[in-house]
């Protein structure tokens, strides 16, 4: 490898174009060197902003380009195995968003690429770079809260979902797409796996999936039982519009901890007409936009120094099998247990 590792965003939407900012000039000993993008309208916006890299419609293309050390990939759940794979088996480096694919088996078929090539694996779950949430994790192993009896964690996502998220077999539906990072914190914060799941859900702000997808939910609650004795509870929605809300509480034998808040800043507003107001965050870009650029700094970090990813691939299979049991326990109504989900 170079002493700058050169790097290939895989995926020009949201989060992509997030990870495509930072390695293009915020992360140090880093160089973005190339796009892949599908739709050629979204990938001429994408070199239009990242003067420098290089465009490509298909990623074995990118591939072929020998400057690429390392890959960020950011396109849907459905391509992730498909392109990890391929990643490793060119010998590069990955850094692959949440949810880390559809189902156990292909989690499984990518750890395994990933150790015969001998590359690193990272998972996007970029709370864990967080200074508020790392310093909750630092105040649960101090013991400031005693032991950990209780997890609960929400995220609230204010966008109405895309059109192919609403077929929960493409998606793996809201849990997945929206509350992967939910599942990786109660995992986190309890220093312990999964060990049943139940949960309920329906479809309550997106009247016009209703009829062509009667699957889909916008609304979510699990609740879960970790093998180390502790609870968990999910508290998860999509196109909830009020802005991005994103949060965790843990109760100790001793004491309780809050990390994360709605709210954008401290300050609030008074008034006889309106009452008390105080502006709320508008997206997971903006909350957690230096937890992004921490998550890719470490990533090119771990490359450089020859260390294993903070959230390697195991985190990633461990929280889509969490994914697959939820969904079984809301199609089948009724607790589900981890071992129940193979791959």
């Amino acid at each position: 490898m170079t002493a700058t590792l050169k790097l290939c965003v895989v995926g020009a939407g949201r989060a992509g174009m997030i990870h495509a900012r930072n390695f293009a000039g915020r992360v140090p000993q880093a160089e973005l060197v190339a796009i892949v993008e599908p739709d050629e309208r979204a990938r001429a916006d994408a070199l239009a902003q990242l003067p420098g890299a290089a465009g490509y419609a298909a990623f074995a293309e990118a591939l072929a380009d020998g400057a690429v050390d390392a890959v960020v990939v950011a396109a849907p759940t459905a391509h992730h195995r498909r392109i990890v794979v391929a990643a490793a088996e060119a010998g590069k480096h990955v850094l692959c968003e949440k949810p880390m694919a559809m189902d156990v088996g292909e989690c499984r078929q990518m750890l395994s690429a990933v150790e015969e090539a001998g590359v690193k694996l990272q998972i996007g779950f970029m709370r864990r770079f967080d200074r508020n949430f790392v310093a909750a994790r630092e105040a649960v192993d101090r013991g400031d809260i005693g032991e950990v009896v209780c997890v609960k964690s929400v995220t609230h996502g204010p966008s109405i979902p895309r059109p192919w998220q609403y077929d929960v077999a493409k998606s793996n539906g809201t849990l997945a797409e929206v509350n992967s990072h939910d599942i990786d914190t109660l995992r986190w914060l309890t220093g312990s796996e999964y060990e049943e799941v139940y949960a309920v859900a329906g479809n309550y702000r997106c009247p016009e999936a209703r009829a062509e997808f009667p699957d889909y939910y916008d609304n979510l609650l699990l609740v879960a039982r970790m093998a180390g004795g502790a609870q968990g509870l999910i508290d998860g929605a999509a196109a909830v519009r009020y802005g991005y809300d994103a949060r965790a509480e843990v109760l100790g034998t001793r004491g309780i901890l809050f990390v994360g808040d709605l709210h954008a800043d401290s300050l609030r507003v008074c008034t006889p007409e309106r009452g008390t107001g105080q502006a709320a965050v508008p997206s997971w870009r903006n909350l957690f936009a230096e937890a992004y650029l921490a998550e890719d700094a470490d990533f090119a970090a771990c490359i450089r120094d020859d260390r294993a990813p903070r959230v390697g691939g195991l985190d990633g299979l461990m929280a889509v099998q969490a994914v697959e049991a939820g969904n079984r326990s809301i199609r089948r109504r009724r607790p589900v247990r981890i071992e129940e989900v193979d791959g």
